[in-house]
């Protein structure tokens, strides 16, 4: 139990370190908050009607996105559980753009380096967890 409980509820990052993943978080968090919103108004047809995505996986993305990565990034909340839902997300967003032959960096069309970015970002906070200045710290109170 204390293993999981230890991926959960990463140690608390204190300092500068701290201070830094603040930041991150509220920029990380609000642009996902953003993107995700208008994903969650329809969440099981947000998708082309082409798309070979189950409306249930859309809407499991759309709540990952918006609930995982917007408000969980935002304040700091069940931080590597939220970063999980991320990462499922943003891997069938990077395996999407990349099997198609989109490049890693486009000028003006569909790239995956936003989708890597934020799959980065989900493995950081997973692994790290989202620092003093969050909710999970004031909950869970764990010191690293």
């Amino acid at each position: 139990m204390n293993a999981i409980l230890s991926w959960l509820v990463p140690p608390v990052v204190e300092g500068r370190g701290a201070v830094g993943l603040l930041l991150l978080r509220l920029v990380a968090g609000a642009a996902m908050l953003l993107h995700g919103w208008p994903k969650i108004q329809a969440p099981f047809s947000w998708m082309p009607a082409e798309a070979p995505v189950p409306g249930i996986l859309q809407a499991l993305a759309a709540v990952a996105e918006f609930f995982g990565g917007g408000l969980g990034w935002l304040v700091g909340f069940l931080t590597p559980l939220a970063s999980l839902g991320m990462l499922a997300t943003m891997t069938v967003a990077v395996m999407f753009h990349a099997g198609r032959g989109d490049p890693f960096v486009g000028q003006g069309g569909p790239s995956y380096e936003l989708a890597l970015l934020y799959w980065m970002l989900g493995l950081l906070f997973l692994l790290i967890g989202p620092g003093r200045f969050s909710l999970d710290a004031q909950v869970f109170n764990r010191k690293r």
